[in-house]
């Protein structure tokens, strides 16, 4: 079956998404999780730590300036389900606007960041990276706050890792998610009508007032 970029769309309003067994394996399978994991938009948890990190402000944050280089950087480890193919759909579905990238700077360097498909209010995240300390807990941070702003309902992650939970990220069934899913697509959002933060503390401060 070849996949193309409307069928992938279809595919995320379904509720499954694709992955490759590892980056050579030109084929692609369609995965549907008993349990998903999703970030409740007014729960992300931002320690101590972390503010101090925000507030600081030693990053730049962009949205949409490298996404293929967020999609390399995702796929640079050992195992990886992102194979060509994958590659080339999200391309596809970034350059009609289907698809976004945050990403996460220092002194001119990609050190973080995180991709992900829009439906509806949905924003369903596909991958993430960092290269620096808090770099992709940044990136969440600086992203939650602008999906917060452009009337997202909905942030799934698929999959709920040690990392993500310790971030305010939960595990729903599948008949929950698809629940949610289904309220979201009744609606549009659109992560570009508004700018990113203007500072990390913000950032901090919108997520206290939110949490």
């Amino acid at each position: 079956m070849t996949v193309t970029p409307d069928l992938l769309l279809q595919a995320y309003r379904a509720g499954v998404f694709p992955m490759a067994e590892h980056r050579d394996d030109p084929e692609v399978f369609w995965v549907d999780p008993r349990k998903r994991g999703v970030f409740p938009l007014n729960g992300f948890h931002i320690s101590r730590s972390l503010a101090k990190t925000l507030r600081r402000d030693a990053y730049q944050v962009t949205l949409d300036a490298a996404f293929g280089d967020v999609i390399d950087a995702c796929a640079d480890r050992s195992e990886t389900w992102i194979n060509q193919s994958i590659r080339t759909l999200y391309e596809d579905l970034h350059h009609q606007g289907d698809a976004h990238s945050l990403e996460v700077w220092m002194d001119g360097r990609l050190v973080g960041g995180v991709y992900g498909v829009t439906v509806g209010a949905a924003f369903c995240g596909e991958s993430m990276f960092s290269r620096e300390r808090d770099a992709s807990k940044i990136a969440l941070a600086w992203l939650i706050d602008l999906l917060r702003r452009t009337g997202f309902m909905l942030f799934d992650t698929q999959f709920l890792t040690h990392h993500l939970a310790s971030l305010g990220a939960i595990e729903i069934t599948r008949s929950e998610y698809r629940a949610l899913l289904a309220d979201a697509l009744e609606h549009r959002a659109d992560i570009t009508s508004a700018p990113l933060a203007a500072s990390g503390q913000d950032v901090v401060q919108r997520n206290t007032q939110t949490s």
